[in-house]
């Protein structure tokens, strides 16, 4: 549901009727928010969201979920409801490119959940993959601000990430368009950072823990730095989920995620997510969204919201059997430099302790060359040789050959992903079952 204030702009009394009806509904939603939803808790409010026993009743029927719209567009009741909804002066679902009965509901509830804790307000915008989240996210911040002028633009990203981010940073964004994408190879210095900030940096983006090497850094110093500076501060938090870590709560200005990880936990949707500490911010986003188009579809929302209900669940389950693994990696001979940021060898261990609620559910480990992860990865009869991460079944892949692969191996190297890697995403299955798998492949000749 969107809407657009224009106080200046006179309208008819039969818009007027509209607008005051619907300023009526926006009054109650706030006031539930603020009476009711920020006195839950977390896992209360990541089961029921904003979806109340009223518009069960009153709207939906008495469902007990929120329902899917599949509707690519809403009837209006006659012209002025119409003219008010279309000038956004009143919320509208109008079409599902612009807005959704199902996407809002999804929307609103993983805004409440990162913003849990937090004083400011939140707003969250879906889109239909965690690339175009971080795409998304960005372009605000990329634009010319002299016309007919061109600017020299650059930000700075943790060069530990995911290898479809470094592909969209150095190839689309630096190599296709000119912004400078300054890689930090060390984010745990923050004089590295400082350094390389000058009058046309646009903002500073993080991922962590980063995947798949477990990097990390003090976000609430990294985000005094950017601020000291005047810029924004975007956290990839896929990996960690808000269950475990709020950057938002730490100083960050923007989270994205792709939602076809923990999110919705049952990889069977594609998405992605944005949330924003500045509403002002996050409506740029969304009328941003709203030309470029790419938005999910209402299914896709509905299972995404779908999982969220149980990500509190899931997330202890995930990290709990993690934790086992990891322990029993570390006392095998053959997996090497284990890296998970719950064990005390972990150099980011302690900062770890204090930024998250749990170490998350992937692991990374060397197997010692190229040939020999291959022989790992296809010697699993439990873990599937696959690409994503963050199911209810356990994964295992070899980045360097996968997810990695558009990264120039001397890039790889720079930032410690071996081309003996293999990273597992840890499923809730038994603990005992996966061990027993994964004893069963490392123990192959």
């Amino acid at each position: 549901m969107t809407m657009h204030s224009d106080d200046e702009q006179a309208v008819s009394p039969g818009i007027q009727k509209y607008i005051d009806t619907n300023n009526e509904y926006l009054e109650r939603r706030d006031k539930y928010i603020d009476d009711v939803v920020k006195n839950l808790k977390f896992d209360t409010i990541a089961v029921h969201g904003l979806y109340t026993v009223e518009d069960a009743i009153e709207d939906y029927d008495g469902a007990i979920i929120e329902p899917v719209f599949l509707s690519s567009s809403q009837a209006y009741r006659d012209s002025d409801e119409l003219e008010a909804a279309l000038a956004y002066l009143i919320p509208t679902w109008c079409y599902s490119r612009i807005a959704n009965p199902t996407t809002y509901y999804y929307e609103w509830t993983l805004a409440l959940l990162e913003g849990y804790d937090f004083d400011g307000g939140t707003s969250c915008c879906s889109t239909s993959s965690g690339m175009a989240a971080i795409m998304m996210a960005v372009q605000p911040f990329l634009v010319h601000t002299k016309e007919h002028v061109f600017e020299e633009r650059n930000f700075l990203a943790t060069a530990q990430c995911y290898g479809g981010t470094y592909q969209l940073f150095s190839v689309r964004l630096e190599q296709e368009r000119g912004v400078e994408c300054r890689w930090i190879e060390d984010p745990t210095d923050i004089d590295a950072w400082a350094s390389r900030i000058d009058e046309n940096t646009r903002f500073l983006y993080g991922e962590l823990p980063s995947n798949p090497q477990q990097g990390f850094f003090d976000i609430e110093a990294v985000a005094d730095l950017a601020h000291s500076h005047g810029l924004p501060l975007i956290i990839d938090s896929t990996v960690a989920t808000p269950v475990l870590t709020r950057p938002l709560e730490l100083g960050a200005d923007i989270v994205v995620h792709s939602a076809t990880k923990y999110l919705n936990g049952h990889s069977d949707v594609i998405g992605g997510a944005i949330v924003s500490e500045d509403r002002d911010l996050g409506e740029r986003i969304r009328d941003q969204q709203r030309i470029s188009g790419p938005v999910p579809g209402p299914l896709d929302c509905w299972l995404v919201l779908r999982g969220i209900k149980t990500l509190h669940v899931r997330m202890k389950r995930h990290c709990e059997n993690a934790e086992r693994i990891a322990e029993f990696l570390v006392g095998h001979p053959a997996a090497g430099n284990v890296l998970y940021p719950g064990l005390p060898t972990h150099p980011q261990h302690e900062l770890a302790r204090r930024q998250m609620q749990g170490f998350g559910g992937m692991i990374s480990f060397d197997a010692g060359s190229f040939e020999r992860a291959r022989t790992v990865v296809a010697s699993t009869r439990l873990f599937q040789l696959a690409e994503s991460l963050g199911g209810v079944e356990s994964l295992i892949s070899v980045p360097a050959e996968m997810t990695h692969a558009s990264v120039p191996a001397e890039v790889r190297e720079k930032i410690g992903l071996t081309n003996g890697l293999v990273r597992l995403s840890v499923g809730i299955e038994s603990a005992d079952d996966l061990i027993a798998d994964l004893q069963h492949a490392l123990d192959q000749p």
